[in-house]
C-alpha cells in the first residue's frame, strides 16, 4: 500500500509517516519505482505508534514499546514499568497544570476588566511566582 492510502487508513499525516520512516521507527519496503510500500504489519506498527503518541509517549518510549510489542520473549513487567513511568510523568504535568490554572484564575478574577489602565493581571505577571 502506498503512503497516501496508509495515511488515510491510520489517520496520520504523510509527513509523520515519512518522519517515522526516516528515523527508523517504522520501516517500509521500497518498490521498484522507489516508492515506499507498506505491508499490513507496517500499517499495524504505524497505528500502534500513533496510539502511543496520542497517549503522550515520547518517540524513545514509542520505539521501546514497539520493540517490546515485537519481542515474544518480553515480560509484561517491562511494559508496565515503562507505562507506569509515563503515567507518573502525566500525573506530574497535571499537577503543574492545575497550579497554573489556579494562578491564572486568580489573576483573571482580580482584574477589573474595565476601561481603566490599572490591571491586576499585568501587575501579577510582573511579580514573583506565587508559590
Amino acid at each position: 500500500m502506498k503512503i497516501g492510502k496508509v495515511a488515510k487508513r491510520t489517520g496520520m499525516t504523510v509527513k509523520s509517516i515519512r518522519y517515522y520512516h526516516d528515523i527508523g521507527l517504522v520501516t517500509a519496503h521500497r518498490g521498484d519505482n522507489g516508492y515506499r510500500v507498506y505491508r499490513e504489519q507496517d500499517i499495524a506498527a504505524l497505528q500502534f505508534v500513533h496510539h502511543c503518541r496520542e497517549l503522550g509517549f515520547s518517540l524513545e518510549d514509542c520505539q521501546a514499546l514497539l520493540s517490546l510489542r515485537n519481542d515474544e520473549a518480553r515480560t509484561s513487567a517491562e511494559v508496565k514499568r515503562l507505562a507506569s513511568q509515563h503515567l507518573q510523568e502525566v500525573e506530574t504535568k497535571i499537577t503543574k497544570l492545575n497550579a497554573l490554572k489556579q494562578e491564572l484564575k486568580a489573576l483573571v478574577d482580580e482584574c477589573k476588566g474595565d476601561e481603566g489602565a490599572d490591571c491586576a493581571i499585568i501587575k501579577g505577571l510582573g511579580s514573583q511566582c506565587r508559590k
